[in-house]
């Protein structure tokens, strides 16, 4: 059996979480073909098996002395955390108990087993593996599901969580198995695992206060009641038999209040003596702790984990070494968990022994800096890349042998020839000459304050656009969209799929795709859209679609991460000087506007989202790279303008998300990353409109840097916060038109014209009439025709409502 006991001077090593997903996305095809009625419970579990036997069995492999339990989830891991503790909302009728996988699933999706098998989740990621059927969304049990749990990203990445409901009565009680029965099946295994949990306070910190009749109830309150459970869970975790717990308090990385600092405290003053002979190890990641460096390192737990890549601070990690209380190890995160580039470990390894001289080897831990979650799962499958592209990367796999290989060294048994192989690899990267393009740093560096700036202010462009002369003019009042994408059947992708296998030809597959925009744009007009799009049925993903006909990036077969759920996106690689060679939507965006006479909207990913959903180079600032992008999509701008094309919205769902995880370095980011989207917008006339596109995003602190990004039209997610990001925009009398999307994409679930004419009205009661929009929440390209199809004829119907009633005031 495998112990946690070191056998030579080496520091122990250790790792946070590691991808769940499988080489082959083997956990996606099984939940889908679970959703579906394809597959059992007891089919669906023995997957789940198998993938965390591999996944253990890996990590043994690389020489990962405290190998992580309960990292693995079925869907999300914040949400097992609410079933570990009862934390169910009241709405799915949970009666007490055991909380099932179907509950689970049904406070994530909306809808239980049966309901719909996609999730979202098959998306461009499934284009060449799909296990959906043909329409979707139309079993009663979707059409009675309730409404799903509120996602959001998970601090600044691009992984959605399902975030914890609270309210003033909310009650804990130990109520799922998950946590001690994996730990029993790696035991069984022969691994003594490290169970990980996350933390009480960042649990609650993480979650939104759900009660109308408490709607500042602190739910903080809530720490006396949730700290038994947890008590309960290391006991029983003792118990079993483990050694080390992991808890994560990420919340370090963020700006906390005296309170929050005291919940820290508490919650572990109380933890460590619940279970006396554990040694609990508390992680944080994504940041450097600042102020609340001293609430960590008084915390009495055995070990204390950090962020030791470039997002933390070095001189923090300093300070730590001289203050560490002598009871407590400290595990340095050196290996980056973030991105994909190899390490240097002839620049890590100094830090690694300057600790170790301080520590001893005893007091050291090493490990990636955070989950391995967020990164591919292994290099070995990469058959495409060239070899020395493929030397400069490493997955999770391969993050695990970079970290073993840090160890060793320390311990006296350095493996010369792993450090000479990776020191050739950094200096390949570094020296390439397919990195730097002199003609794009050149124009890069020639952008003005000019250049971001539209000819004419937003009214001025209203009345060009909207007036009786402009192309809009025929729009009515609450003009109807979508956000740009429909839904990608398993026709389509298996068309996309044999044209890339070069089993259907350039002509062949593009007459399809003809075909396919045709039926999209007469069925807008049937069901009686205002403004129109193609559809995009030519795009695999919104980020991907552009990166390849970008110079600077790169594209894997199986580089696959989760998104949430069973969406999993395959993120391209930012690998050098971007700069884009020939146009990259007109042709088809020009084709859909010459079959309708109603006004057709080009589609772009903007420079942010591009930059926030690839994997990004490192060895430039990322607002240079962002710029570049914006510069190669104001040339498509242009391009789509002179085609005829009206309208262009230029997406921008990632601007919050690539927010600084601190208040105080928002302003920088803020003021590059809204420049990037106006250098890509401003070169038009003003009679072209501008629309932009944000989902499950909170603007109320940043909607000045919103409205200064200057869109003509702003869509957003409100339908699952029932409106309530509308506030924002209220407060701040955002002056420009926004469309409050009314259709929540992401549940199977058909909404009503009732619902959507409620929405729409408490839209109106804030925002002028005359500056309202009738949308879904986003992209519809992961639903299905049975949903799409009635839920736009519901829209629309709700738009006639409430433009009627608009009309009688």
């Amino acid at each position: 059996m495998t112990t946690t006991t070191a056998t030579t001077a080496r520091p122990l090593t250790h790792n946070l979480g590691y991808p769940r997903i499988g080489e082959k996305r083997e956990l996606k095809k099984a939940t889908e073909a679970y959703w579906a009625g394809k597959l059992s419970r007891a089919e669906l579990e023995q997957v789940g098996s198998e993938l965390r036997r591999k996944n253990w069995e890996t990590q043994r492999a690389a020489g990962i002395d405290l190998i992580p339990s309960n990292d693995f989830t079925f869907y999300d891991q914040v949400l097992d955390t609410s079933c570990l503790v009862g934390n169910v909302p009241p709405r799915f009728g949970w009666q007490g108990g055991q909380v099932d996988l179907d509950t689970r699933f049904a406070i994530a999706r909306g809808v239980r087993k049966g309901g719909n098998n996609n999730d979202g989740g098959s998306a461009a990621a499934a284009k060449d593996a799909c296990t959906c059927s043909k329409d979707q969304g139309d079993s009663a049990d979707a059409q009675a599901a309730t409404y799903a749990s509120e996602m959001t990203k998970w601090f600044d990445t691009n992984y959605h969580y399902i975030v914890p409901e609270f309210r003033a009565d909310t009650r804990f009680a130990l109520s799922a198995t998950k946590i001690f029965d994996e730990f029993s099946e790696a035991l069984a295994l022969g691994i003594r695992t490290k169970p990980v949990i996350l933390g009480p306070v960042s649990y609650l910190k993480l979650g939104k206060v759900q009660d109308s009749q408490n709607p500042s109830f602190d739910r903080l309150s809530l720490l006396d009641s949730l700290l038994p459970v947890y008590a309960q869970i290391l006991q029983k975790l003792e118990a079993l038999g483990a050694e080390w717990v992991q808890l994560d308090e990420p919340i370090g990385a963020l700006d906390l209040d005296d309170a929050e600092r005291r919940a820290l405290s508490t919650a572990y003053a109380a933890l460590t003596t619940a279970a006396p002979k554990l040694k609990l190890l508390v992680t944080t990641y994504f940041g450097a702790l600042r102020e609340n460096l001293e609430t960590y390192l008084a915390l009495p737990v055995a070990a204390l984990h950090l962020d030791a890549t470039p997002r933390g601070d070095l001189k923090e990690i300093e300070r730590v070494l001289a203050e560490l209380p002598a009871d407590k190890a400290l595990s340095l995160g050196l290996v980056d968990g973030r991105n994909i580039w190899k390490s240097d470990l002839a620049a890590l390894l100094p830090r690694a022994q300057a600790a170790a001289a301080k520590l001893g080897t005893g007091r050291l831990l090493l490990a990636p800096s955070c989950s391995l979650q967020h990164v591919p799962v292994t290099l070995r499958n990469e058959q495409k890349l060239d070899a020395e592209f493929k030397g400069w990367l490493a997955y999770a796999e391969e993050k695990l042998s970079e970290v073993a290989t840090l160890a060793s060294a320390l311990g006296g048994q350095a493996d010369e020839a792993a450090l000479t192989a990776n020191a050739a690899a950094i200096k390949s990267r570094r020296e390439s000459p397919r990195i730097h393009r002199p003609e794009v740093k050149a124009r890069t560096a020639k952008v003005a304050p000019s250049d971001f700036d539209r000819a004419s202010p937003y009214a001025t462009r209203r009345l060009a656009q909207r007036g009786a002369n402009g192309p809009l003019a025929t729009l009515p009042d609450f003009p109807t969209t979508t956000i740009g994408s429909f839904p990608q059947t398993p026709e389509i992708r298996a068309a996309r799929l044999r044209h890339k296998r070069g089993e259907l030809g350039t002509a062949e597959y593009e007459k399809f795709i003809e075909a396919e925009t045709l039926a999209c744009v007469r069925f807008q007009e049937e069901v009686g859209i205002d403004m129109l799009v193609h559809g995009e049925y030519e795009r695999n993903d919104m980020v991907e679609y552009f990166g390849e006909q970008l110079d600077g990036f790169a594209f894997t077969e199986h580089g696959w991460v989760q998104s949430y759920g069973s969406r999993y996106v395959k993120p391209p690689i930012i690998f050098g000087d971007v700069s884009r060679p020939a146009p990259m939507t007109v042709r088809w965006s020009a084709y859909a506007q010459s079959l309708t006479k109603l006004p057709m909207k080009g589609m772009l990913t903007g420079p942010v989202t591009v930059l926030q959903w690839s994997f990004v180079r490192d060895d430039q600032p990322r607002r240079d790279t962002t710029f570049e992008i914006a510069l190669a999509l104001r040339d498509e701008v242009r391009d789509l303008e002179a085609a005829g094309i009206a309208a262009i919205q230029i997406d921008e769902p990632a601007i919050r998300e690539g927010l600084p995880l601190r208040r105080s370095d928002w302003a920088a980011y803020l003021d590059w990353a809204v420049n990037a989207f106006r250098l890509s917008a401003a070169g038009v006339r003003d009679n072209t409109q501008i629309h932009t596109h944000m989902c499950y995003s909170e603007f109320n602190d940043i909607i000045d840097s919103i409205a200064a990004m200057d869109a003509d039209v702003i869509t957003i997610e409100t339908s699952r916060s029932n409106m309530e990001l509308l506030g924002a925009f209220v407060n701040f009398k955002y002056p420009n038109e926004i469309g409050p999307g009314v259709y929540d994409i992401h549940s199977p679930r058909v909404p009503t014209v009732d619902e959507m004419v409620k929405l729409m009205r408490k839209a109106a009661q804030v925002i002028p009439p005359e500056n309202l929009w009738v949308n879904p929440d986003c992209g519809l390209k992961t639903r299905g025709w049975a949903e799409v199809r009635p839920a736009l004829a519901n829209m629309v119907e709700a738009a006639r409502i409430i433009r009627a009633e608009s009309a009688k005031k």
